[in-house]
């Protein structure tokens, strides 16, 4: 399994001084707030058609 990117910031309190943490893959803690969180990919979301802001696509009734 190949290494993921890096979180930029942290989730909670949005400070940049995050380290990866011991508690398995994906763990990082934050130095700032003293939390330690998890990131996973849970998968891709099956999606309708979307509709965009102005309108088009849609049907008047």
């Amino acid at each position: 399994m190949s290494e993921r990117a890096a979180p930029f910031y942290c989730p909670y309190c949005g400070d940049e001084d995050l380290r990866p943490s011991d508690s398995g893959p994906g763990a990082w803690e934050c130095a700032s707030c003293n939390r330690a969180f998890k990131l996973s990919f849970l998968g891709l979301l099956a999606r309708g058609p979307r509709r965009s802001d102005s309108g088009e696509g849609e049907t008047s009734r």
